[in-house]
């Protein structure tokens, strides 16, 4: 056979064969062109919805302006919304307050109760819809909250009883009568480690003797009650109060009785007008010890936050007091200037978080 001759019979029919077969390869007229790819056909996962905190207090002082002040800015930093709000006092606001946040479901609740006890019921029902509980300032009687946070109360009176007791030995020549103004009406565990610390540390100073233990965490019924202590124990060397109220109702009574030279006050928390008392030239209020609010209102949202994410959080969480004193005007410049800075924060928007 020649060369051309199988040339025609094997090689042409393969040839036409492959050109047949990339014709019908060519796609028609109004087709769809071949994927290139499988498609996925999975659905777009849905946006993380935006977390929403509620942050509740029971008092519109200047302790919770603050505390509620660091609650915003660590929500700031978490990128999270906050609404806030005081109850001012009351128990049955507070149940409407969280009653609202839970219908604006909210995904944590962050709160210094009204109430021990009274607080219980309303926060129960928030705990059983799975809304995690955090607790500040005020311990709740239940089992259910994830965390609380609060500064020792046993430190806040025992830093004012030791500014007190070096009072009373480098003045008074370790002999002193006292009178003791608590808030036990309105949190009676607070208020009486407070005042136990600050006894504990007059513990052994036999010249020191107790001659009055009133009830008055209010400025105008402490003023009262110290102006009748003042008549009754004109001698009255010092008067220790458990609280802000009280601290400012107990200078105020020693300035108006003209007993600025005779008595003198050791107390607890802070203010302007605290602040003030401090500095003033009558010499009456002489240190108070004072509590972390803005890093407490911080560490709540801090715990929130954690909690949500499932990591661990402890379960309780002391802060220490910090005493301020006349007697160490450098440290009593620094706080005062930190202190404004807060104030000054009272007022600066904060983007994104809700009243």
């Amino acid at each position: 056979m020649s060369q051309s001759a199988w040339y025609a019979r094997r090689v042409l029919p393969v040839v036409a064969a492959l050109a047949m077969t990339a014709c019908s390869l060519e796609p028609k007229p109004g087709a769809a062109p071949p994927p290139t790819e499988k498609a996925d056909k999975r659905p777009a996962a849905a946006p993380a919805k935006p977390r929403k905190l509620a942050g509740v207090v029971f008092q519109e002082d200047m302790f919770f302006q603050l505390v509620l002040l660091g609650m915003k800015q660590a929500a700031q930093a978490g990128g999270v919304e906050i609404k806030t709000a005081s109850c001012s006092n009351k128990p049955d606001k507070e149940g409407e307050l969280i009653t609202t946040y839970l219908a604006d479901k909210v995904d944590a609740i962050v709160i210094s109760a009204v109430s021990p006890k009274g607080s219980v019921a309303a926060l129960q029902q928030a705990h059983d819809r799975g809304v995690p509980i955090i607790t500040c300032n005020t311990k709740l009687d239940a089992d259910f909250p994830r965390t609380f946070i609060e500064c020792s109360p046993e430190d806040l009176g025992a830093k004012t009883g030791k500014a007190a007791r070096a009072y009373i030995e480098s003045k008074l020549g370790g002999k002193a009568k006292v009178a003791i103004i608590q808030f036990k009406s309105q949190l009676a565990e607070q208020s009486l480690a407070r005042v136990g610390g600050f006894k504990k540390a007059l513990e052994g100073l036999p010249g020191v003797a107790y001659v009055a233990d009133q009830d008055a965490h209010l400025t105008e019924k402490a003023t009262e009650k110290v102006r009748d202590i003042l008549t009754q124990h004109k001698d009255l060397d010092l008067v220790y109060a458990a609280n802000e109220g009280g601290t400012v109702g107990a200078t105020l009574a020693v300035k108006n009785a003209n007993l600025g030279a005779q008595t003198k006050v050791f107390g607890t928390d802070v203010s302007d007008q605290l602040l003030e008392f401090l500095k003033s030239p009558d010499d009456i209020l002489q240190a108070i010890c004072c509590q972390q609010p803005v890093e407490i209102g911080r560490r709540a949202v801090q715990a929130a936050l954690g909690v949500l994410d499932g990591k661990p959080v402890e379960p309780k969480t002391m802060l220490e007091g910090i005493l301020l004193s006349r007697s160490d005007a450098p440290g009593l410049a620094k706080f005062a200037e930190q202190y404004k800075e807060w104030v000054a924060g009272l007022s600066a928007p904060t983007p994104g978080q809700g009243k």
